[in-house]
Parts: C-alpha cells; sequence; structure tokens
C-alpha cells in the first residue's frame, strides 16, 4: 500500500477536498462521488460523510492509497 503525508494548515479538512488535494481524484465533485462509493476510510472505519472534518493524526484510505494526515 502506497502511504502519502498530508500537511494540514488550519484545524480541519474536509474529506471531499482532502481526496482532491492528494491527487485520488480530479476535483471536490469527484471526491464527493468516491466517498459515496464507500471505499474510503477513516482510521479503519468505512465513512460516506462527504465533508467529514479530517483533523491532524488520522488516517484516510482509499484503494491502494494511504494518507496520513499531520499538522504542519
Amino acid at each position: 500500500m502506497k502511504t502519502e503525508i498530508f500537511e494540514l494548515e488550519g484545524d480541519f479538512v474536509e474529506l471531499n477536498q482532502l481526496l482532491k488535494l492528494t491527487g485520488q481524484c480530479g476535483s471536490g465533485g469527484a471526491g464527493k462521488l468516491l466517498v459515496a462509493s464507500g471505499v474510503v476510510k477513516v482510521d479503519g472505519a468505512q465513512e460516506l460523510r462527504k465533508t467529514a472534518k479530517i483533523r491532524a493524526g488520522q488516517v484516510v484510505t482509499t484503494g491502494s492509497v494511504r494518507i496520513e494526515v499531520r499538522a504542519s
């Protein structure tokens, strides 16, 4: 599984925007569709809330990509 590090600026990032910013999809709208399809997990649990607030210390996985969110 490929691991990416995302440096968080601010308190949180919305899940669909995180997927866009890390290149997992081309836009925030595509990120919403990806989340709705049920393939995105946050800290090991399926996440269906498209705009869930992702904070430093959380791990998002989709397909074969693992995204570690860290404070900048």
